[in-house]
């Protein structure tokens, strides 16, 4: 069920990796080498995925290489909302692909996260589905649409600043196809006729009441392709791994993209999430540890001796 590993989520943004703790992503480069080993001794059918990028930045990517974090994956992803937050139009998709293709030419490039809001108006999120699919679909081998459900604005966005990112903040809770009460959204018909051909990007909170109707929904509309997360943070609360087993056996039937990410506070340099661990070889312990309970390798067969 799971076609692939994403080595943390996008790591060049200071909400989700602190870049006072690593400056040049030395320490992120020495994660991702280690994480990918591990998921390659695990099971090497599994695509291992660089953390998607946001901002798509080409330097970034050099900068990746120089450490020997590319000999670790077999993807570069790329994460972008060009009506949202990005500086950048949504008609430059095909160019922001290009900057990447130039300087990883033996690495296909998707795109794992995209999507535009419905903050300001929900036309605007219609036309930008449609558009991504125009521009994106064959284009890329795997694209992510961001996301199904609305954020609830009593959970709050994984973000640094918060309110003080001011509308920035708020279109966070605007990205989904259905809004937080469970009403879909004129996108949500747009997204249907292009769902065969660019899948879901859906984070699931810990214990997350919507992951039954999230199910549902993504069967009615023919999802073939789910990208979602394991928290490193989350495995070690109390009752994780029922609720890991209840939320991938949930997700079985589609082919799932797993990002791993998120550092228990107690382990990493500082107490943050996004702080880089003390001991980065723990984070690659998990993705083991989670690639052998859901994407086992295949047992050999047996060779019959004379």
């Amino acid at each position: 069920m799971i076609e692939a590993a994403m080595i943390w989520n996008e790591p060049n943004n200071k909400s989700h990796w602190d870049p006072e703790l690593d400056p040049d992503w030395s320490i992120y480069a020495d994660t991702v080498i280690r994480a990918g080993a591990a998921i390659r001794a695990m099971n090497p059918a599994v695509t291992r995925v660089l953390g998607g990028m946001s901002p798509i930045d080409p330097q970034w990517v050099n900068r990746m290489r120089g450490h020997g974090a590319l000999n670790a994956v077999d993807v570069v992803a790329v994460h972008g909302f060009p009506l949202d937050w990005n500086l950048w139009s949504i008609h430059d998709w095909p160019a922001k692909i290009a900057e990447i293709e130039a300087v990883v030419p033996d690495k296909p490039v998707w795109v794992t996260e995209v999507g535009v809001g419905s903050f300001g108006a929900e036309e605007v999120q219609v036309f930008g589905v449609e558009k991504t699919a125009e521009l994106l679909v064959g284009r890329v081998p795997n694209i992510y649409w961001y996301s199904l459900f609305d954020l609830p604005h009593e959970w709050g966005a994984t973000t640094r600043h918060r309110e003080a990112e001011g509308s920035s903040y708020y279109r966070h809770f605007y990205m989904g196809l259905i809004r937080a009460d469970g009403t879909p959204k004129p996108s949500l018909e747009a997204y249907a006729r292009h769902a065969a051909d660019m899948g879901l990007m859906q984070w699931f909170h810990f214990e997350d009441p919507r992951l039954d109707d999230a199910v549902a929904w993504m069967r009615r509309l023919g999802v073939r392709k789910l990208r979602t997360g394991l928290s490193w943070a989350d495995r070690l609360r109390p009752g994780a791994l029922d609720w890991f087993d209840r939320m991938m056996g949930a997700l079985e039937e589609f082919d799932v993209t797993v990002t791993f990410c998120f550092t228990p506070e107690h382990l990493g340099v500082q107490p943050h999430h996004t702080s880089p661990a003390r001991e980065p070889q723990l984070f690659a312990d998990f993705c083991a540890e989670m690639i052998d309970r859901y994407a086992p390798a295949p047992a050999l067969p047996l060779v019959a001796t004379a």
